[in-house]
């Protein structure tokens, strides 16, 4: 199910989308990979190809809708066809609300909802004329549960659950056959918690994390599940974490 599929990945130079990339790579996939820091890249797509497996990239601000339509055009020009996309980029600046940490508020609102928005009005056209299509993309279990700390971090992921089990709802009442899977990680060993300015939010965390997190190729191999599914069969949500995290 996997094999010669064309997936597209933001937020893929490091953590789950690195991982992610390397995994359906080894996997037989077409990578089209894309994130702002472009060396970092680069770097990933010529390991994956000494490695015999296919990549492309290219510089992608999820924020910016003309950059969303670059990358897919990258992935029609080089590999024919679109067949998935994971929307992984996001932030989590999280703070008390008292802090008035608005600048990162806006930052969050900016690239994990309108990232989110923009990667799917990205593929959407050719997953419509196509009649299939996979859109995967990254909550959190902040995205289920109300934290404190996580205030406008959870609800930006509380709105990626909305949004795509609206969409995966919709696709089937259009007969459009494209599917939705939406990731609720827990402690996962990414680069998230750099985002983190407030001190007692960061050293809260960076405790647990130290304590807890898995590596995000257990969130890979949840992707690569999930690609590989019979195309007549959706598992619309998975919450995944260390298995001693009490989330």
């Amino acid at each position: 199910m996997i094999d010669n599929k064309t997936v597209i990945i933001t937020g893929a130079s490091s953590g789950i989308g690195e991982a992610t990339a390397r995994r359906l790579a080894a996997r037989g996939a077409n990578v089209v990979l894309g994130a702002r820091r472009e060396d970092r890249l680069k770097a990933i797509v010529d390991a994956i190809r000494a490695e015999g497996g296919k990549a492309v990239c290219q510089a992608l601000d999820v924020t910016d809708p003309s950059d969303n339509d670059a990358i897919v055009k990258l992935a029609t020009d080089t590999y024919g066809s679109v067949d998935a996309i994971l929307l992984n980029a996001g932030l989590m600046p999280s703070s008390p609300v008292s802090a008035l940490k608005t600048d990162e508020w806006n930052r969050m609102i900016d690239v994990n909802i309108k990232g989110v928005l923009n990667g799917v009005a990205a593929v959407m056209p050719a997953f419509t004329e196509q009649k299939s299509g996979y859109v995967l993309a990254v909550s959190s279990v902040a995205g289920l549960k109300n934290y404190p700390g996580a205030s406008v971090y959870g609800g930006t992921k509380w709105f990626v659950r909305n949004f795509m089990e609206v969409l995966r709802m919709e696709s089937a009442m259009e007969g459009t056959n494209i599917r939705t899977a939406t990731l609720y990680p827990a402690a996962i060993s990414t680069e998230l918690l750099d985002t983190i300015t407030d001190q007692q939010t960061a050293a809260g965390m960076q405790g647990l994390y130290d304590a807890m997190a898995i590596s995000p190729e257990r969130i890979a191999d949840v992707v690569a599940f999930a690609l590989d599914l019979p195309e007549d069969t959706a598992v619309s949500e998975f919450t995944v974490g260390p298995a001693r995290q009490p989330w």
